[in-house]
């Protein structure tokens, strides 16, 4: 402002004050290159997908029903073997499961002999391993019968 007052007034030259101009463009330019580099410097994670988590689960009673359908809220994949739970509680589990499932979206698939994948909505399930199942004897079947030899 007082620059301004003096180049009217005549007592100072205009091109004394571009000069001086130039010289706080060039300075600030150069901070704001040094700022940019800084910022640049900064290392920035690419991946922002959360961690997935897949829940084994081997229930022998009911009352763990409600656990794995807690899992399936938070959204975790739980595979399910129900080798050690007894028929009828396996049955409980599979419907309690199932209508769990259904409220959530989600999709739950038999992956082998009283096995099931249970996945929520937000994981997609692909393909189908049924046909593999029916053609081929059971893994216990097969491993009772290389025992006996």
């Amino acid at each position: 402002m007082w620059n301004k007052m003096m180049q009217f007034l005549g007592l100072m030259d205009e091109t004394a004050n571009t000069d001086k101009r130039q010289d706080k463009t060039q300075e600030m330019e150069s901070a704001s290159d040094v700022i940019s580099m800084q910022r640049k410097a900064a290392v920035v994670s690419l991946h922002t997908q959360k961690q997935v988590r897949l829940m084994l689960c081997e229930p022998q009673s009911f009352e763990e029903a409600q656990m794995i359908a807690d899992h399936l809220r938070a959204r975790r994949t739980v595979v399910l073997n129900l080798h050690k739970a007894q028929f009828d509680h396996a049955l409980r589990i599979i419907d309690f499961l199932s209508g769990t499932i259904y409220a959530l979206g989600g999709r739950m698939e038999k992956i082998g002999h009283q096995i099931f994948l249970c996945a929520p909505d937000n994981v997609d399930v692909q393909g189908a391993i049924s046909d593999l199942l029916n053609n081929k004897p059971e893994l216990s079947q097969m491993v009772s019968k290389s025992q006996m030899r």
